[in-house]
């Protein structure tokens, strides 16, 4: 018998569920006999009486001797690992302790400066310095791609003392870099590659869809179950293959991050998912698949609209074709409006909504009547503005008018974002300099050199003035965001999603950077992280 058709944790909450007992344990509502009665109207009560804690039978998340043990070998064969730890706090614990494990006090990680907020925690909670390296940059769609391998080279040669390189793969948009070739140079220092592979869990399970991190060299990755597949909210996995990264420090720094009060239900989902995409991935995907090309295909044919294919650039290695970017700045609208459109007016809700897209997940819970109705709200939204020829603009869901695109220029560092224009066309001030450098329009953490021809040089930029953990436990004032600039954050403020930070603790504040981000709450995006979510003021370090 194939031993994935197992699912060896499910199986046992779901027997101590059916077995009546007298529970003078946590959670308090006992079974569900405490629960509000609306909830249990909402959710049913059968939920209720599986929210157990690590009760003998269930085994215990951080000394895992039973179905846990169990399930997480059986998730480590099916996913391609060697080791695998489940994660009842999300991806988020595992990148900040993938972080943990590897680096300490003073020592250098490689990383793109667009990474997720959670490897700022990682790098505040571990003090580790962080080597950033240029995400390459498409202008035409205003999204950050992968780093490249020349990059990572370059900055490898620059640091050869560095204890680990992490990347993205895939981003947020599905792009994926050339994670082997990168695997290949990372590995010549004898370091690891750590993954952030948030959205790429469904790539193991069909050939059609990119190359696995494992599969291309990762020594680690941290999955979303839950983004992709069939777990629940918050439910992801840590996997490990090789020697590089310690089995005893992921586990100590998981316990520093993860709860010590695990949901058994989070923790079921991930033993089920996994069985569900081991025995029938490949049907599974192949339907998914299926649907994404009907939705790209007819989406494509619709005036106004463009959608994101796999491109011969650098950063682009290629594309998780489940993932649907649709450009909607030919209308005359940003993505954020497009989004409160989409949503209020026709029923369909986008996952990432930015200046000039937006972003939508197609993954096996999608069915041909979801296709059906994303076509028909892109639809109605390009006849309502009159096929991006200057029809009339649809109103948002207060009423107003939905608010056009702004003269805009992109980032030429991070690629993360936009910098407004002044009506003259300039560039706005600390812009492009006379002579050949050019400086982040976005970040302004560093200068980045031009090359000869103009283009943009590989390497990163220096470290920030303080670290981030040096930043993060500095004396702090409040400020007026108008006197910030030029003052050391001490915050971490990023849009969300994607969740990639505009600032950090220990950056220098730059008025692009505030600029930025109030066209982004002017637009219609939301702020996380920031102590004043009107962006009036800001923490700083004490000076």
């Amino acid at each position: 018998m194939n031993s994935q058709t197992k699912t060896p944790l499910l199986d046992a909450l779901r027997d101590r569920t059916n077995q009546p007992h007298s529970p003078f344990y946590a959670p308090g509502h006992k079974r569900g006999q405490g629960i509000s009665g609306p909830l249990v109207e909402l959710l049913g009560a059968q939920v209720f009486q599986a929210d157990l804690p690590e009760l003998p039978e269930l085994d215990n998340l951080f000394n895992p001797e039973g179905v846990i043990a169990e399930a997480q070998n059986l998730a480590a064969e099916a996913f391609g690992a060697e080791f695998t730890w489940f994660l009842a706090n999300g991806s988020t614990c595992g990148i900040m302790a993938a972080i943990v494990a590897t680096c300490g006090p003073g020592d250098k990680i490689i990383l793109p400066r667009n990474i997720h907020s959670s490897a700022i925690s990682g790098l505040i909670l571990s003090g580790a310095i962080p080597i950033f390296v240029n995400p390459e940059y498409n202008s035409d769609w205003d999204i950050a791609n992968s780093i490249t391998p020349e990059a990572t080279a370059a900055a490898l040669k620059q640091h050869p003392d560095a204890k680990a390189v992490m990347v993205v793969y895939p981003t947020y948009h599905g792009v994926c870099g050339d994670l082997r070739a990168i695997a290949k140079i990372t590995h010549q220092y004898n370091i690891p590659l750590l993954v952030d592979e948030a959205h790429g869990a469904h790539f193991n399970f069909h050939p059609n869809l990119p190359e696995s991190a494992l599969s291309a060299g990762a020594d680690l990755t941290v999955q979303s179950i839950h983004k992709t597949l069939g777990a629940m909210t918050q439910a992801s996995m840590l996997h490990v293959k090789g020697s590089r990264v310690d089995i005893q420090k992921i586990n100590r720094a998981l316990q520093l991050v993860q709860s010590t009060s695990p949901s058994y239900i989070l923790l079921a989902s991930l033993d089920a998912a996994r069985q569900q995409i081991a025995l029938h991935g490949e049907q599974l995907m192949t339907q998914t698949l299926l649907l994404a090309e009907k939705a790209r295909s007819q989406l494509s044919q619709i005036p106004g609209l463009s959608v994101l294919e796999p491109l011969n650039i650098p950063g682009f290695a290629a594309l998780d074709r489940t993932r649907l970017t649709v450009k909607v700045s030919e209308l005359g609208i940003t993505g954020f409006a497009a989004d409160e459109i989409l949503h209020s007016q026709f029923g369909v809700t986008a996952e990432l909504p930015m200046s000039q897209h937006l972003t939508f997940i197609i993954s096996l819970g999608n069915t041909e009547s979801d296709i059906d109705n994303l076509v028909k709200g892109f639809q109605n939204l390009t006849h309502n503005l009159g096929g991006g020829h200057g029809g009339t603009a649809p109103t948002t869901a207060g009423g107003l008018e939905a608010q056009p695109l702004l003269p805009t220029i992109k980032s030429t560092l991070c690629g993360t974002g936009i910098l407004p224009v002044l009506e003259n066309g300039a560039r706005s001030q600390c812009g492009q300099d006379a002579h050949p450098t050019r400086k982040c329009t976005l970040c302004g953490t560093g200068i980045l050199p031009v090359l000869e021809n103009g283009a943009r040089s590989q390497l990163g930029f220096p470290p920030p003035p303080l670290s981030p953990r040096e930043a993060f436990f500095s004396p702090t004032e409040t400020v007026a965001a108008d006197k910030a600039c030029d003052r050391i954050s001490a915050e971490l403020i990023c849009p969300y999603p994607p969740g990639i930070p505009v600032l950090m603790p220990g950056e220098i504040i730059t008025q692009q950077a505030l600029q930025y981000l109030q066209q982004i709450l002017s637009a219609g995006g939301k702020i996380t992280g920031c102590s004043d979510p009107h962006l009036q003021t800001l923490k700083v370090v004490r000076q």
